[in-house]
This record gives C-alpha cells, sequence and structure tokens, in this order.
C-alpha cells in the first residue's frame, strides 16, 4: 500500500475538524514497527511482507504486546484494528494510552478494549479512563459492524477541553474537562501508545461465565495505519506543549463536537449503549457519584444523564 493512500478515514476524521486553522505546529507521521517496543512475548509478533499490518497473537500459554518508543501529550491517535475472529469468548484486545510501562499507582491511562464473545455474539468495545491510578468510569457499547471482517479505525482526540473516542467517524465518548482543578482529565502526564491481546476470560465475557476455548487458538488481531499528530514529548518539557492551540486537534473547532458529531455521539448512545457508570447508582450511589457525572450528560433512549 502507498504512503500517499494511506490517508484514509483517520485523515478524514481529522480534516473535519479543520475548521479554523491558522498553522500546524507539529508534523503528523505514520508509525511503523521499529516505532514500536516489542514488550510481551515478542515471538508472538508478526508483520505482512510489505511492513503496513503487523499482528498479536494469543495462545493458551502466552499473550503479546507493543508500546511505542515515544511518549505525547494532547493531540489525534489513530490506529485501525481488525479483531480476532471465530470463537473469541474471553479474549481481551486493547488499544490504549498509559503514563506508565506498567499499572502503576498513580498512572494516568485511556482505554480502548474490546471484549470477545461466543460465535455469533457481538464483540464489546469498553472504554475507560483513569486519573492518578484511579479508573472506574467504563463505558460499553455494541458496535454497529463486525469488528472481525475487516479494519476500522478507532481513535482519541486529546487536548486540554476534551477527551474523545472515535470508531472511524463516529464519536462514541466524550469526556469534558472542566476550568477548575479536578480528579478525573488526564491533563498532566504524557503518554506512551500500547496494544495488546491476552486471556480476561475470569471477567470479560458474561461477567466471566464463558471461558475461552482454547481450541480456536491462536486469537489473532491485526494492525495498520497507526497516525500519530501530536505533541511528541522531550525531557524536561516539549516546545510543542506550550503552542499546541497553533494545531488543528487544540483550535476552538476541536474543544467541543461539532454539531453534526453531537447527532452522532447522540445516535450511539441511544442504540448501542450497553453500561455507563454515571447511571450506575448500585455501584455509585448518591453522594458517591463520581464528581465528572454532572459535567458528562449523555442522551440514553429519550433522557439526558
Amino acid at each position: 500500500m502507498a504512503m500517499a493512500t494511506l490517508f484514509s478515514i483517520a485523515a478524514l476524521v481529522a480534516a473535519s475538524f479543520l475548521l479554523s486553522v491558522s498553522k500546524v505546529q507539529t508534523q503528523p507521521t505514520y508509525l511503523y514497527p521499529n516505532d514500536f517496543t516489542q514488550n510481551w512475548a515478542p515471538q508472538m509478533f508478526g508483520t505482512s511482507q510489505n511492513g503496513q499490518i503487523w499482528s498479536l497473537s494469543l495462545v493458551n500459554a502466552t499473550g503479546s504486546g507493543y508500546l511505542t518508543n515515544n511518549k505525547y501529550q494532547f493531540g489525534w491517535f489513530s490506529m485501525k484494528i481488525k479483531l480476532a475472529g471465530s470463537d473469541a469468548a474471553g479474549v481481551v484486545t486493547t488499544y490504549f494510552m498509559c503514563s506508565e510501562n506498567g499499572a502503576g499507582p498513580t498512572r494516568d491511562e485511556v482505554d480502548f478494549e474490546f471484549l470477545g464473545n461466543v460465535s455469533g455474539q457481538p464483540y464489546i468495545l469498553q472504554t475507560n479512563v483513569y486519573k492518578n491510578g484511579t479508573g472506574g468510569r467504563e463505558m460499553r457499547h455494541f458496535l454497529w459492524f463486525d469488528p472481525t471482517a475487516d479494519f476500522h479505525a478507532y481513535s482519541v482526540l486529546w487536548n486540554d477541553h476534551q477527551l474523545v473516542f472515535f470508531v472511524d467517524e463516529t464519536p462514541i465518548r466524550v469526556l469534558t474537562n472542566t476550568d477548575y482543578a479536578n480528579n478525573f482529565f488526564p491533563n498532566t502526564k504524557p503518554m506512551y501508545l500500547f496494544s495488546s491481546i491476552w486471556c480476561g476470560d475470569t471477567w470479560a465475557t458474561e461477567g466471566g461465565l464463558v471461558k475461552t476455548n482454547w481450541t480456536y487458538a491462536p486469537f489473532v488481531s491485526y494492525y495498520t495505519d497507526f497516525y500519530v499528530d501530536a505533541c511528541e514529548w522531550v525531557e524536561p518539557s516539549p516546545a510543542c506543549l506550550s503552542t499546541t492551540t497553533q494545531n488543528w486537534w487544540d483550535q476552538s473547532g476541536a474543544w467541543q463536537l461539532t454539531a453534526s458529531q453531537q447527532e452522532d455521539y447522540n445516535w450511539v448512545q441511544k442504540n448501542f449503549l450497553v453500561y455507563y457508570y454515571c447511571l450506575d447508582t448500585v455501584r455509585y450511589p448518591s453522594p458517591t457519584m463520581p464528581e465528572e457525572c454532572s459535567s458528562n450528560s449523555i442522551q440514553y433512549g429519550n433522557q439526558y444523564y
């Protein structure tokens, strides 16, 4: 696949935000396997002959994963993924950002987690956000397509105003920052980008009731078109961090959803929302509901919460 043909969905979504761009400070790039470190079971990592598609495999003995060599703070991050097919109950495929190479107690983290299911049943996409080691902010959605049949783009827009999760061109989750210091919006720590595939059959499918069927192994997820337009971290602090508003992803057009994106977002919540922690009054009875729930309402059916 030629470089010129790679600007597909990820670049088109990015272009939709270019409402009043005066100058672009960072240089958008595609990342390739040499931009990553295979930090878990490198023997389970594969690439296509032309290097444009790479894969991670899961077998009974081990999962696998990789992370970027660099950290980033704010920007646009997009990866096309084709998930493992067949009976993938208990299989968890992740694409996420994290401030640490490990599950440290003070980490910031932004997660896409794809939860496999038995044949004929849909994957569930779980998203989550951590700040200073505190998560518990899960949202779950069904997808409106078969994510095992073809590649789809999964993207994050991250600036100091909002954090938006996209599936192809459609925003599925928005976390809005406040104008005061808070304990939920990650905006102070640069993050690596990771992907992995592993067995989560103690919880991932029907609460752990359905276990992984290893006769279908290996389970393989495929990746391509990893696109980054962001402020790359350089110690002690990169110059681009003070000029983020010169980039389309931190100009006023990217500080909130457009009208058409808001319509798409409402459509997703009405038709595909499975779980939203801010609606879980058993888990978070008043007054323990997380503080961000009061400023991050969603439309669910005909109601706003």
